[in-house]
């Protein structure tokens, strides 16, 4: 704590207990924000207070953003630096290092991981870097500092592609902030699979670790099948089923250079004769299977976001019972539907009751036999429902 930051107050009615138990945010409406504290420049540090000015926390405050402070310690006497990065990485790591072998994984996960509004993959000696928040933009050399001097690690590549950093008012300027990134894409070892990662011109950070769990399981019924990836980006599910000895594979995307990296990955695994991609809308490509009176024995659709925001909500479910009622009559009779939701504005219970409403309606019936969630590497805030975003449901019908 310094005694040059600047103090934020919480207004009367909001309970200090809340944050000391450990909710992260605070929201605008929470706060007292008068001229002083609509002042202070985006990404400072502060000391948070209860409405009786006794402190509370240190926090990061962006006053032009809904999200309105942070929570990074409740140590006041804590000194947000480098070596406190260092702490919160090190730790971060312990965890990651004892879940797996090969130093590919989710090294940080924002406020489960003690680092607010940051998101961290690594891929062996590269990491990239999310810097959602304002506070951590202000903090990037010390964070790349801190990075480096990780064991391994090479380059620290910031993406800034996404929504929040645009809610956080920042830049959309990618740049390697240290080291060299590969100019090709990195074979990434999961499950069996090998999958292709583009780190720069790819989705989010080039590939979604937090499925990992979901396409082991996936994997364990695919044995023998003729299985169908919807949504495939770069063969997440049908890659991970064709090591599990899946007769054979079909990728549907809507992104053609996702599509080749899937084909690369099935090329590095001795499966090219096995895998199949499809470009197309997968709404489209659903109805058109079915048109062809094609079946499968797993079927399994994993679509972006269609409930990002509780404004979107009402309109992702529809989405999602739809993705259902088109996917359940492509499965054959004892076979597999998988259907995965990453909204976290639609709960857990909202989206299974869409799911199992869409299989209903296209006249088929089963059982739901797993519920899975992101791998341990995407650790769940136990006071933030958002960290918690990633849903997977298997039916047998």
């Amino acid at each position: 704590m310094s005694v040059s930051q600047p103090v934020i107050r919480l207004k009367p009615k909001v309970r200090p207990q809340t944050f000391l138990h450990g909710v992260p945010w605070v929201y605008d409406n929470e706060i007292v924000t008068d001229r002083r504290a609509k002042k202070i420049a985006p990404g400072s540090l502060a000391i948070l207070e209860d409405a009786e000015r006794r402190p509370i926390a240190q926090v990061a405050v962006n006053p032009g953003s809904r999200l309105f402070a942070r929570i990074l310690d409740l140590d006041l006497k804590a000194e947000i630096d480098q070596s406190w990065l260092e702490r919160k990485l090190a730790r971060a790591l312990a965890l990651r290092e004892a879940l797996y072998d090969l130093p590919y994984y989710r090294l940080i996960h924002a406020e489960a991981d003690g680092l607010p509004g940051v998101v961290i993959d690594r891929f062996n000696d590269v990491v990239v870097v999310q810097a959602n928040a304002a506070w951590i933009e202000n903090m990037l050399s010390e964070l790349t500092v801190a990075l480096t001097a990780l064991p391994g690690i090479k380059t620290v590549y910031k993406n800034a592609s996404g929504r929040a950093r645009g809610l956080e008012g920042l830049d959309d300027v990618s740049e390697v902030l240290t080291g060299a990134l590969p100019d090709v894409p990195v074979p990434v070892p999961m499950n069996g699979a090998t999958y292709m990662a583009d780190l720069s011109g790819g989705q989010k950070t080039g590939l979604f670790f937090d499925q990992r769990p979901n396409h082991a399981f996936a994997a364990r019924f695919s044995k023998g099948a003729r299985v169908l990836d919807v949504f495939s980006h770069v063969g997440g599910f049908s890659l991970a089923a064709l090591a599990g000895g899946a007769k054979s594979a079909l990728a549907v995307d809507g992104s053609e250079a996702a599509l080749s990296l899937a084909a690369e990955g099935a090329r590095r695994m001795g499966k090219t004769d096995q895998f199949e991609t499809r470009k197309g809308d997968a709404f489209d490509v659903l109805a058109k299977l079915a048109e062809e009176g094609q079946t499968f024995d797993v079927v399994i659709c994993d679509p972006p976001a269609f409930a990002p925001s509780k404004k979107a909500l009402e309109a992702g479910l529809r989405a999602y019972e739809r993705v259902a009622r088109l996917a359940a009559p492509l499965v054959a009779e004892g076979g597999y539907l998988g259907l995965c939701s990453c909204s976290h504005a639609a709960d857990l219970s909202k989206f299974r009751a869409a799911s199992t409403r869409g299989i209903g309606r296209a006249g088929r019936s089963g059982q739901l036999i797993h519920t899975g969630y992101a791998g341990p590497d995407h650790p769940l805030h136990p006071q933030l429902a958002e960290s918690g975003y990633l849903k997977a449901l298997f039916y047998r019908l």
